[in-house]
């Protein structure tokens, strides 16, 4: 067989499973509100004072952490999926 059809006959990842869908629709939540909060960074200093960056840096040490957690979780989905289609065939 060749190898671009073998390629398309394998898995490329897991299905999602709800938990995973709702941790990438949060993380998909989370990178769109550091954006704004960081191109509204000059209102948020104006309203919140020195509170306004200090929220953006939350922002992004919740993001980065977040984004650990997620990618964690869907590799280990990921390898195990691809560990059971293997062990299939």
């Amino acid at each position: 067989m060749p190898l671009w059809l073998d390629l398309l006959r394998t898995p490329m990842a897991a299905p999602e499973t709800p938990v995973l869908r709702r941790m990438r629709r949060t993380w998909q939540i989370l990178c769109l509100l550091l954006a704004a909060s960081i191109i509204f960074l000059d209102p948020l200093r104006r309203v919140l004072g020195r509170a306004g960056p200090c929220l953006v840096a939350a922002v992004l040490i919740g993001t980065i952490v977040y984004t650990v957690l997620y990618l964690g979780r869907k590799q280990r989905a990921d390898l195990r999926h691809l560990q059971q289609w293997e062990g299939a065939e």
